[in-house]
């Protein structure tokens, strides 16, 4: 059973940085292209970044510059470094797995706020 489990969310201030780490078990995880999406309070849930098995990564333009996707293959996890970041980045962040099906984790809270 694939599981994902997200943490590092929290509090901080506009312009602040926050990195969320995402370790996946019960897959082969270099196999996996690892992402984040994120919802915020009554929108609905958007991409924010993925990498492939390869390494190839993708942004949203809103976060483009200021976010980055990364993954550890040794440790099985993927990370989020979020900088300069904005209130309108508040949100529950979500990672996923993805190789023959998509497993989610529960969410992290990231709420930038002064």
């Amino acid at each position: 059973q694939v599981q994902v489990v997200e943490s590092g969310g929290g509090l901080v201030q506009p312009g602040g940085s926050l990195r969320l780490s995402c370790v996946v078990s019960g897959t082969i995880f270099r196999f996996n292209v690892m992402g984040w999406y994120r919802q915020a309070p009554g929108k609905q849930r958007e991409s924010v970044a993925t990498i492939t098995p390869a390494g190839g990564t993708n942004y949203a333009d809103s976060v483009n510059g200021r976010f980055t996707v990364s993954r550890d293959n040794a440790k099985n996890t993927a990370y989020l470094q979020m900088n300069s970041l904005k209130p309108e980045d508040t949100a529950v962040y979500y990672c996923f797995a993805r190789a023959a099906k998509t497993t989610w984790g529960q969410g992290t809270q990231v709420t930038v706020s002064s």
